[in-house]
C-alpha cells in the first residue's frame, strides 16, 4: 500500500476564500492517521486545517473537530451522509468536494 493517497479536493460557496482563494487543490494526504488506522475524511478534515487552510478563521470550516453544518461535502460527487459521512475511507483519487450552503443575501 501506498504511503500516501492523491486527491481532488474543491471548495465552493464562499469556502476558497479560506483556502488561499483557490478553489480546486491537488493534494497527497498519509495513507494512515497517527494511530496507523486508515485515512478517512475526518483525519482529511484535520489534515487541511493543518496543512491547507491559510486563514486564522478555521472555525468558518470546522466545529466540533468536524466539518461545519451548513456545509455539504461530495465524495465522487455522492454526498457523504451515503458513505459514511467522516468515517469513509480515502482511497486515491477520490474527489472531495466541500460545499458552504449558508452565504448572506
Amino acid at each position: 500500500m501506498s504511503s500516501t493517497i492523491p486527491l481532488a479536493v474543491e471548495f465552493t460557496g464562499g469556502l476558497e476564500l479560506l483556502f488561499s482563494n483557490q478553489r480546486k487543490h491537488q493534494i497527497s494526504v498519509p495513507s494512515s492517521d497517527s494511530k496507523g488506522a486508515p485515512s478517512n475524511v475526518g483525519y482529511l478534515v484535520k489534515w487541511l486545517c493543518e496543512n491547507l487552510i491559510k486563514d486564522p478563521r478555521k472555525e468558518m470550516f470546522v466545529l466540533d473537530h468536524s466539518v461545519r453544518p451548513g456545509i455539504l461535502v461530495l465524495i465522487n460527487d455522492a454526498d457523504w451522509e451515503l458513505e459514511g459521512e467522516d468515517k469513509y475511507e480515502l482511497q486515491a483519487n477520490d474527489e472531495i468536494v466541500f460545499v458552504s450552503t449558508l452565504h448572506g443575501g
